[in-house]
């Protein structure tokens, strides 16, 4: 293993495996894993009101769905917005394979869909907005467009306005929106929470056929912990502020999953085993 592709780092977990590293060497340092996409060292992060993440160190694996779960105002969001660079930070280092974010395609799905679309474009233009910035021409944008609605598999009018929508409509023009550029990282704050029990449902289903297939690494924050385990190859559980990894828990379950998959023997297990770790965070002074 080259040696630019080798950290060691004095505390934080990882969530996967180390390679090439002995078990002594192991035991004392926690090395950079191959097949990681995003490095988190040092990360510090204050507020006036003390400080949310102080030295926080975190590896996130290529390809997988990661799920961000944790007691209220430990920072998921705020972890994602520091990663996606919407929000600053006061030091520390995030990299995207090597890259810094401004050197790496990304995408973001905000949960207010209402103020996430341009209400003054039409569907098809909110989608490939983002696409000017890529310099390509009007008939390859409409080229994603129509393969990334063919991959959702579905029938959405996309000559009409926001307003003349559904919201779980506008939510998908916006993931579309996120997704066109074919990011390399795809970040979700709690995308579906506005949205009814049907169309939550049926956007879930679409949105992990699509991640599968385009092997997309992404990061999702929500509030439900069975969303959290059932979307995800890996749940990252947060502890209170000062905020670092309290668990790391992997979900292999066979893919696609569906309402069914809630009901399994592994499911209750790895979401029982999640609801404790909560709990005991949130019950810590």
């Amino acid at each position: 293993m080259r040696a630019a592709h080798l950290q060691a780092v004095a505390s934080g977990p990882s969530v996967a495996p180390a390679q090439g590293v002995g078990a002594d060497a192991a035991a004392g340092h926690r090395w950079f894993p191959a097949g990681t996409h995003i490095t988190v060292r040092g990360l510090t992060k204050r507020f006036e009101g003390g400080t949310l993440y102080e030295n926080f160190d975190l590896d996130i694996p290529k390809g997988k769905i990661i799920s961000i779960f944790g007691p209220n105002g430990c920072g998921k969001s705020t972890l994602i917005n520091m990663m996606s660079g919407i929000m600053p930070y006061d030091s520390g280092q995030i990299l995207f394979e090597g890259k810094e974010v401004r050197e790496s395609r990304i995408g973001y799905v905000f949960q207010n869909y209402r103020e996430a679309v341009f209400p003054w474009l039409r569907a098809r233009d909110n989608i490939r907005y983002p696409l000017q910035f890529l310099g390509l021409s009007r008939a390859e944008c409409d080229a994603r467009v129509e393969s990334l609605l063919a991959s959702f598999d579905v029938k959405l009018d996309l000559n009409r306005y926001p307003y003349e929508m559904s919201g779980g409509q506008q939510q998908l023009v916006s993931i579309m929106r996120a997704l066109v550029v074919d990011p390399e990282v795809l970040f979700l704050d709690e995308p579906f929470s506005a949205l009814d029990y049907e169309m939550t449902l049926f956007l879930r289903d679409r949105l992990q056929k699509v991640l599968i297939e385009r092997q997309t690494t992404t990061l999702l924050v929500s509030h439900d912990l069975d969303e959290a385990v059932c979307l995800a190859d890996i749940v990252l559980l947060l502890t209170k502020r000062p905020t670092h990894v309290s668990e790391i828990v992997p979900f292999d379950a066979p893919r696609p999953r569906t309402v069914d998959t809630t009901v399994t023997p592994e499911f209750v297990r790895v979401k029982s085993h999640c609801l404790e770790v909560f709990q005991r965070e949130v019950r810590k002074p």
